[in-house]
């Protein structure tokens, strides 16, 4: 009698027609129980799905890798088949990896993947047929433990949440390229042993005031390339927005304008409203979707709009994630055609893109659903501010700049050379499985290198570093010696994509512009001027023509022929005396 009154205040509380009413009560989440305002603990998720795994014979949970926090990440997988075997899994089905609490201040991801996983479990939705489900239930544990109800001061719920830092307060959206935290290392452990098809990265954001609860930030089609970037351009974007706006929202969201679970793109604009139009986000590497587009998979963040109750976030989460399952079962065959077609694509490619600008001669126009602004006198400053009226719902047409054009071409190599001393580099490249073979025996080999001919770099930290950017290089030939124990790499192989964007200094995430190689841009070794004056002069007596380039230098610039130091460096540097490694990129590339 009193489990029958239990469940009968269960279905009153939940409502008798709501599709996420859990059919056992040890399964109502913590986000039901508190009708849509609370999200529950790291450990209650873990909980939940150690519960369901033990109950249920299609789900399974999987410790993973150790994060900053000292927990490890977990994977829960649903398979309607109940095999959990990855290379089983592989053959015929494709795999949707769902990220979920990377800003554990964002966590309608979190409570929307409880509920999708669970009713999957329990037969409320229909099993997909060519689909598997696998999820991080909570990426950021450590932002996740650091719970508090402050620090998101423009969202709408949940009541408490955890911090968008991680244990060392690193943002871990910017972190899947360079990887200083365990989490991301254990996050390329799980990528590479899932192998997805598709990414799906939950967020929250806030740049403007809009009618839409969803918002998608795709990875950029034209980056993406070939015909998986026009297959997701052309058919998956249009699709998902489709499917989404055939969707009512239930009655309780009454107060929208429209109750349809239309979507918008990611609106790109901050501090000015979106009404004349914006552009298309850019993912480079160290973002989820465009590390994961390194791989030719498919790739959407997710964002809801943090101005919305938390209850509308996560049913549209919810929603929008059904949507995603439902187009990849359906178009199952012709991604698995199109991801290949894409391996083929660019491994044929002779030169490879490794910057972008936006395309401004190109774009699209789409319906937008936003509300009137106007700029108004600060109560607080007594200067002009931003204010949205939501009383004033507008729709109309805007531009949306969505196409990029590369800025900058490399030429792609055979392979590369690492000497065995950068075995930070090394170490990153195994987590990320790329395959390589130590030389056998010290030899010479004719390669290509760079020198670092310019550079810029960032005046505040980001990120744990101060990071370069607008680099340039030289090219250079020459006879290199190879140490047995260096690496040799072929570029042929599935992460060819990740190589070039990793090892090719002048890619905006490069390991070089993430700092991984300032030691070369240090010079060790010098010269003291009273000394080297007459070293210098030798040097320009045995050498005609470097000294009638010191003297075409002089007579050319006024400060140098001033300058008696800038001089004697000159001549230091065209001379063999100056350190070799100085300036030199040390990964060797193999060009025949």
């Amino acid at each position: 009698m009193k489990q029958f009154c239990i469940s009968l205040l269960l279905v009153i509380i939940y409502g008798c027609d709501s599709p996420l009413t859990s059919k056992k009560d040890s399964f109502v989440t913590r986000y039901e129980k508190s009708n849509g305002k609370e999200t529950p603990s790291y450990q209650e998720v873990i909980d939940f799905y150690k519960e369901l795994s033990q109950s249920y014979t299609t789900v399974a949970l999987q410790t993973m890798g150790l994060t900053d926090s000292g927990y490890p990440l977990h994977i829960v997988t649903y398979n309607p088949d109940g095999d959990f075997n990855f290379n089983n899994i592989r053959k015929d089905k494709r795999i949707i990896l769902i990220n979920n609490g990377i800003h554990p201040g964002e966590p309608d991801g979190i409570d929307a993947t409880m509920l999708l996983i669970r009713n999957l479990a329990q037969k409320q939705l229909e099993a997909p047929k060519n689909t598997v489900i696998v999820a991080i239930p909570v990426y950021n544990i450590g932002g996740a433990l650091n719970r508090n109800s402050t620090t998101r001061v423009n969202q709408d719920g949940p009541q408490e949440y955890g911090f968008r830092g991680n244990a060392r307060n690193y943002d871990l959206n910017r972190d899947f390229i360079k990887s200083d935290t365990k989490n991301a290392q254990s996050f390329a452990e799980i990528f590479h042993l899932v192998q997805p098809d598709v990414l799906i990265d939950n967020h929250v954001s806030n740049g403007a005031d809009y009618q839409y609860v969803l918002t998608h930030l795709f990875t950029q089609h034209n980056k993406l390339g070939g015909e998986l970037g026009e297959y997701l351009h052309t058919k998956m974007v249009p699709d998902l927005e489709k499917s989404l706006a055939a969707k009512t929202m239930s009655k309780e969201h009454d107060s929208l304008p429209d109750r349809n679970w239309i979507i918008t793109p990611y609106v790109n604009v901050w501090n000015k409203p979106p009404d004349h139009g914006f552009s298309q986000f850019m993912d480079y590497p160290r973002y989820s979707v465009g590390y994961s587009a390194l791989w030719n998979v498919l790739g959407i963040t997710v964002e809801t709009h943090m101005l919305k109750p938390y209850k509308e976030r996560v049913e549209g989460t919810y929603e929008l994630m059904k949507s995603m399952i439902d187009l990849v079962d359906k178009d199952a065959e012709t991604i698995s055609q199109t991801r290949k077609k894409n391996e083929e694509y660019f491994a044929q490619l002779s030169q490879y893109p490794v910057d972008w600008e936006l395309d401004t001669t190109r774009f699209s126009t789409f319906e937008f659903k936003g509300y009137k602004a106007d700029t108004i006198t600060s109560e607080v400053t007594g200067l002009p501010r931003l204010k949205y009226d939501r009383n004033q719902p507008f729709s109309k047409e805007i531009v949306y700049q969505n196409y990029f054009k590369p800025t900058k071409m490399v030429n792609v190599p055979k392979g590369y050379i690492i000497p065995q001393g950068w075995h930070k580099i090394i170490e990153l490249l195994q987590k990320n499985k790329i395959t390589m073979n130590q030389v056998d025996q010290d030899k010479k080999i004719w390669a290509e290198y760079y020198r670092i001919e310019t550079f810029q770099t960032r005046t505040t930290p980001f990120e744990g570093h101060y990071q370069h950017y607008n680099t340039t290089v030289t090219k250079h030939q020459d006879s290199i010696s190879v140490r047995k124990g260096d690496y040799l790499i072929d570029i042929q192989q599935p992460g060819l994509r990740y190589l070039l964007e990793v090892l090719e200094p002048e890619a905006p995430d490069s390991f070089f512009n993430w700092n991984f190689f300032d030691t070369i841009l240090q010079q060790k070794e010098g010269f003291s001027a009273y000394v080297f004056e007459d070293i210098a002069k030798e040097i320009l007596d045995n050498n005609p023509q470097l000294k009638s380039e010191f003297e075409a230098k002089r007579a050319e610039n006024e400060s140098f022929s001033e300058n008696w130091y800038q001089q004697l460096d000159w001549i230091y540097k065209n001379s063999p005396h100056y350190e070799k490694a100085h300036m030199r990129y040390p990964i060797f590339r193999l060009m025949e």
